[in-house]
């Protein structure tokens, strides 16, 4: 089983790979012949997330789909941080309480 730090880093990654995609969306939306970045995501069976960055089949843009994206992105890297940084304060207790 991964570490909670590990777990976490993965969730922040998966985060910034989405923002970075629905960002080239949205940047490229009016570009003839654009097909959108999407992003896959599948858990890892020892913890955390893997992910792989895929074309759209057909053309077009999706503001609706990428704004959304970005909100629950954004959201996702805040919730990974907390658990991050929680796991950081807890390890810092147990070595204090040792020491």
């Amino acid at each position: 089983m991964a570490s909670i730090s590990s777990i976490a880093q993965s969730g922040m990654n998966a985060a910034q790979m989405t923002l970075n995609s629905s960002a080239h969306n949205i940047a490229n939306m009016n570009t003839t012949g654009f097909h959108r970045q999407e992003v896959l995501q599948n858990s890892q069976a020892e913890g955390g997330v893997s992910t792989a960055l895929t074309t759209a089949r057909s053309e077009g843009a999706s503001l609706e789909t990428d704004v959304v994206a970005q909100l629950q992105a954004k959201n996702s890297f805040l919730a990974n941080l907390a658990v991050f940084k929680t796991n950081d304060k807890i390890a810092g207790a147990l070595l204090n309480m040792n020491a």
